[in-house]
């Protein structure tokens, strides 16, 4: 079949217009002809993140960033273009992170391994933004601005307090404060070297006394070791035992047995002691009233005195005549 000069020429264009196309969209990064997998995530920033930027799995590279778009709500729609038969769930993550220093920002799928439903091409991933190394310097760096300049702020008011205080008067009170210190240092010193003079002097008797409290403690320890090995337990049980004696006399005593029991709750031998008690007294001071009733000595044969009974007051006391 023999094709028309018009035919080829639209021919032509066609293939010319078709690879012009696919030429256009290669270098923007896309293929007509590629069958892999789109996913998309959902950003507030993309933090410096490019178009055709990689798109890796536990740091092998799977894909690639096609394009970045602004939603309505001023978020960001990235789509990224995975090149991979690995599966990749539903539940995984798309975290823009710092590759480097100077390597710029990239997306790193983080994969749910117990999630067992794949994605498919169109479906959203959860999304997350690392910080890179200067933002992390830099939110560490602010705080401690912050304390340095407060830091500052008091040194400054530290300082003028200071100056208000140290006038000319408590600067002379400093310098007088520093002298008697410098006395004081001085003298202790002094007292020091006297002290170590003192030790140096009496150290044998130092030592002799140590010596002393030692052969003591060793004493001590033997006295301690005889206390241990005493019986004890015997001279409890006689002390029991006397304790027990003691207590079966006292209730003895308190039930009126025995003679000591029958003084203490006798009555009538109470008053017995007591009446024996008052006419002995009375006897007494009758005796040393009248001693010529009880002793008579007479050279000439006088007759004995008959005796009189003593007058006595209310109180039982003999009235003297």
């Amino acid at each position: 079949m023999k094709l028309s000069r018009e035919l080829k020429t639209a021919i032509l264009v066609i293939l010319a217009i078709a690879l012009f196309i696919w030429g256009f969209n290669f270098l923007k990064g896309k293929n007509l002809f590629d069958t892999s997998k789109k996913l998309y995530a959902v950003y507030e920033n993309v933090s410096g993140l490019v178009p055709a930027a990689p798109v890796t799995l536990n740091g092998l590279k799977i894909g690639r960033v096609n394009s970045i778009k602004i939603n309505p709500d001023g978020k960001l729609l990235v789509q990224m273009q995975i090149d991979t038969d690995f599966p990749i769930s539903k539940s995984s993550t798309a975290e823009i992170y710092d590759s480097g220093l100077v390597g710029g920002r990239e997306i790193a799928i983080i994969p749910n391994f117990e999630d067992k439903l794949e994605t498919e091409s169109g479906d959203y991933l959860k999304s997350s933004n690392k910080l890179g190394l200067t933002d992390a310097l830099a939110k560490e760096i602010v705080p401690i601005k912050d304390k340095i300049e407060k830091l500052l702020d008091n040194a400054n008011a530290l300082f003028a307090n200071v100056n208000e205080v140290l006038d000319e008067q408590g600067k002379a009170n400093l310098k007088n404060s520093l002298v008697e210190f410098n006395k004081t240092m001085t003298e202790f010193s002094g007292v020091s070297k006297n002290l170590n003079q003192l030790l140096a002097e009496n150290k044998s008797k130092l030592d002799k006394t140590f010596t002393n409290l030692d052969k003591t403690t060793s004493n001590f320890v033997a006295i301690s070791d005889s206390l241990a090995k005493a019986d004890f337990g015997q001279t409890v049980k006689n002390l029991e035992k006397t304790l027990a004696s003691v207590d079966k006399l006292l209730a003895d005593m308190e039930q009126g047995n025995g003679t000591m029991g029958k003084l203490m709750k006798d009555e009538a031998m109470y008053n017995n002691f007591t009446q024996a008690s008052k006419e002995l007294e009375l006897l007494l001071q009758d005796l040393r009233l009248h001693p010529t009733r009880y002793v008579n000595v007479s050279l000439f044969g006088k007759k004995e005195k008959p005796y009189k009974s003593p007058e006595v007051n209310e109180n039982n006391e003999q009235i003297k005549k």
